[in-house]
């Protein structure tokens, strides 16, 4: 049995894998302070080793991931320069395996989801931050000398046009990342792009007014074109889109058609599809760093 962790900004799941069977699952609110995290996940590991009577591995999906050059996280908001993974295993007293949670994501939807069959699976997360993993015939793409693979989110926005130049502001530093155009925000700014109006992103998704329509046909080809980019270069199997805007079923009719505008090729039949296991795939795809 394996168990999973998957440690977010607002909540912290753990989820114990027999096979592809859930023996157990619990979620506890995200503790503000870092300790008190660590605390809140040996916690919850204690938990689910005692409701299934053994001991089991441990993989933790988290946001950013570890820098190969210092050891300590990078790109993590409020765990930036920490050295979790030695932190973790500290508190849980055994090896832990560590993953990017949209390489977790990745790896639980080419596992028994909606990329299950497929030799090349790019799962990318839509939602507050834009990420993606990369598993190619089974096994998860996380090695890279700068732990940068799938980090599409911080790439500029594919062909901008003039008003979309420089583009907004993204935390990193820079302006016009293709994750401040299609994370929840981006939605926003296509919605008064298209009105004059502001709106959250939760009330624009489901598109039941002309002006919302026009929003996410704008955001469709934001993202039309930044899939396409990823296409060109590695021509995935399939596209699978998890996180909150994951659940626009609009997407998934109007992106693909838009496709063979930017991609390098007199035909695209790469599906996309929605992830099979929600919000749950990070803790799946987690459990099964042990695999």
């Amino acid at each position: 049995m394996r168990i999973g962790v998957d440690l977010g900004g607002t909540k912290i799941e753990a989820v114990v894998l027999d096979g592809d069977t859930e023996r157990f699952r619990r979620r506890v609110p995200t503790p503000s302070h870092y300790d008190d995290r660590l605390a809140a996940i040996a916690a919850l590991v204690a938990g689910a080793e005692a409701a299934v009577g053994r001991a089991c591995t441990v993989g933790v999906g988290t946001p950013g991931s570890v820098s190969p050059h210092s050891g300590l996280m990078q790109n993590a908001e409020n765990l930036e320069g920490r050295p979790l993974r030695e932190d973790l295993a500290a508190a849980l007293g055994r090896e832990i395996r560590m993953a990017n949670d949209a390489d977790c994501l990745a790896l639980s939807e080419a596992s028994d989801g909606a990329g299950a069959g497929h030799a090349v699976v790019f799962a990318a997360i839509l939602g507050t931050g834009v990420g993606a993993g990369i598993v190619a015939h089974g096994r998860l793409l996380h090695r890279g000398p700068n732990a940068t693979t799938g980090e599409w989110g911080h790439n500029p926005l594919p062909a901008p046009e003039d008003h979309e130049r420089p583009g907004p502001a993204c935390y990193c530093g820079r302006t016009g990342c293709t994750e401040t155009f299609l994370n929840g925000r981006g939605l926003a700014l296509a919605y008064r792009e298209a009105t004059g109006e502001d709106a959250a992103p939760e009330d624009i998704a489901p598109g039941d007014s002309p002006g919302k329509a026009a929003a996410l046909d704008r955001y469709a080809l934001w993202l039309a074109r930044s899939l396409a980019t990823v296409i060109n270069i590695l021509d995935p199997d399939v596209i699978v889109l998890g996180g909150g805007l994951s659940n626009v079923g609009r997407l998934y009719e109007t992106v693909p058609p838009l496709l063979p505008r930017f991609v390098f090729s007199d035909g695209v039949t790469t599906p996309i599809v929605k992830a099979k296991h929600g919000d749950s795939s990070g803790v799946r795809g987690a459990a099964r760093l042990w695999e």
